[in-house]
């Protein structure tokens, strides 16, 4: 089995626990997880203790052998299979663990529930293949997991070691639905994103994995989080299909101030793609994970923003009061548009959030960071509350992330959607019918088309509203009819005046003065003079 899942980068009282078991025991259930014995308000009290608490930072005692193996050398390392947790073959789910190596050089304490209460999982050597090396054994006496994944029949139903889910390095984990590959990631909590003093990056410290029934359909995961300045409860509840859910419910208690609290965070790859072409040659058009952040505002209006790979550090604030939804999503879902027979840019999933509740006022933030190559998440996203919880009182926010290709289902059907952005050299045709640079920078977008208001009426007509900050001059703002896809094509020509700031752009289609579409809304990013 091989882990894609790498990222830049996770009681009551005992007598209760026993009665809980006596109870089970006499009724025969032999696999149901005990929610009366341990729940997610035990994680929650942990969490206000921890708070409460001087922090203590983690040690590792990772010897130099696993610390500087590459990529692929830890790789190798894989748990046996008749190690896995659930190999019985009782319940559809096994776990099976990550061992501590590279930078996952911190252990997490992992627990199971069962009918019997809940117990600790010991890490023993002698249940991983270390493949060709030779490790001392007294140096991996107490070493514990790095984290773990979850292994279910996603796509084929005799198949019982498809990877769900893997949860491995500081609060990151990535979950694919059917048909999926791992692609964009998500996190528990992000503190200070992109702010000059630095990010901390909370982790889990420990998890509670509730052995599922043997006819349930999910799993729940309860996880402990850990930070300088912060802790939080959560429960995970899995369910996979060809959309995976994952219910979160969440508790955090802040140890001292923040200047920005991330929920539902999620970090991805945009290397270069149709808004960004590749400067060297390359066989893949595209590489990325994600293409676009989308969200879906409180008041209705939904947005679309294609992804940059920037020269510098851009960020990006979106106010929005009690959001519907976000994400990170790959709209590029022809392979034809990446060519990568290895690395399935085109199966990547979308990531989508949608919230439980009223968030109230608060900012969709997205932080788009440079890189040079696809091994780094350069792009982050997360929802920013405009009250923190001050130091002592809890936050709860509950949510749940949708793992989907079909990103046309998350949106109403009768909006048009942005089907791709295309940037390029400005040109324009002379009266010999060439065409040449003209110092302009050109974006074309392409709109499906609106739904009508009734399936046999004639298509709407539409006209663009379109606007553009003070840093450009706007040379073309044309729509057209395209025949081929049955949309709506906008070419736009600007001609930027200060190449060292950024420029905000905003389309959409209207109908007089109703909105039609998504709004399109794209940064052309700020580059410094003579770069």
């Amino acid at each position: 089995m091989t882990d894609n899942s790498l990222s830049s980068a996770r009681v009551r009282s005992l007598a209760a626990r026993m009665l809980f078991s006596a109870l089970a025991l006499s009724a025969g259930l032999l696999a149901a997880a005990p929610a009366s014995a341990f729940d997610f308000f035990d994680v929650a009290r942990r969490a206000r203790e921890l708070a409460g608490e001087k922090y203590k930072a983690p040690t590792s005692q990772l010897p130099k052998e696993l610390r500087d193996l590459k990529y692929a050398e830890y790789q190798q390392i894989q748990p046996k299979r008749d190690k896995y947790l659930w190999a019985d073959g009782r319940t559809a789910f096994q776990i099976a663990f990550h061992h501590p190596g590279m930078a996952f050089d911190l252990p997490v304490k992992i627990n199971e529930i069962d009918a019997e209460g809940v117990r600790e999982i010991k890490y023993d050597p002698a249940d991983f293949d270390f493949g060709p090396r030779q490790v001392d054994p007294k140096l991996l006496r107490g070493l514990g997991f790095a984290g773990f994944r979850i292994l279910y029949p996603l796509n084929d139903p005799a198949k019982r070691d498809d990877e769900l889910a893997s949860f491995l390095g500081a609060s990151y984990f990535r979950v694919v639905g059917k048909g999926q590959v791992y692609g964009v990631s998500a996190r528990g909590l992000a503190i200070d994103t992109a702010v000059p003093s630095g990010e901390e990056f909370p982790r889990f410290r420990e998890f509670w994995i509730a052995r599922p029934a043997n006819s349930d359909k999910h799993v729940v995961i309860y996880a402990l989080l850990d930070s300088p300045r912060a802790t939080g409860a959560y429960r995970f509840t899995i369910t996979p299909g060809e959309d995976t859910l994952v219910d979160v419910r969440s508790r955090v208690y802040l140890r001292a101030p923040v200047a920005k609290l991330g929920i539902a965070s999620m970090a991805s790859m945009y290397l270069y793609g149709a808004t960004q072409p590749s400067g060297t040659a390359n066989y893949r058009p595209e590489l990325h994970d994600s293409d676009g952040l989308a969200f879906h505002a409180g008041n209705g209006e939904w947005l679309w923003r294609p992804l940059n790979n920037p020269r510098r550090l851009a960020n990006s604030s979106f106010m929005v009061e009690n959001p519907r939804g976000f994400g990170l999503q790959q709209r590029a879902r022809d392979f034809r548009q990446y060519e990568d027979l290895d690395d399935r840019y085109d199966l990547r999933p979308t990531l989508w959030v949608e919230p439980a509740g009223n968030w109230g006022k608060g900012r969709v933030e997205l932080v788009e960071i440079p890189t040079a190559d696809e091994t780094n998440d350069n792009i982050v996203a997360f929802w920013v509350p405009e009250n923190p919880p001050k130091p002592g009182t809890a936050l709860e926010m509950n949510y749940t992330l949708r793992w989907t290709r079909n990103e046309a289902g998350l949106q109403d059907p009768k909006l048009a959607r942005v089907l791709q952005t295309r940037r390029s050299v400005g040109e324009t045709r002379g009266t010999d019918l060439i065409r040449r640079p003209d110092g302009s920078t050109a974006f074309l977008i392409d709109f499906s088309a609106p739904a009508p208001a009734k399936p046999k009426d004639p298509p709407l007509p539409v006209s663009l509203n379109f606007s553009t900050g003070g840093n450009a001059d706007v040379l073309e703002n044309s729509l057209r009819r395209n025949p081929v896809t049955g949309g709506w094509r906008v070419t736009l020509r600007i001609k930027v005046k200060d190449p060292a700031k950024p420029v905000e752009m905003r389309a959409g289609l209207v109908n007089g003065q109703n909105p039609v579409s998504e709004t399109w809304s794209y940064q052309l990013p700020g580059y410094e003079t003579g770069e």
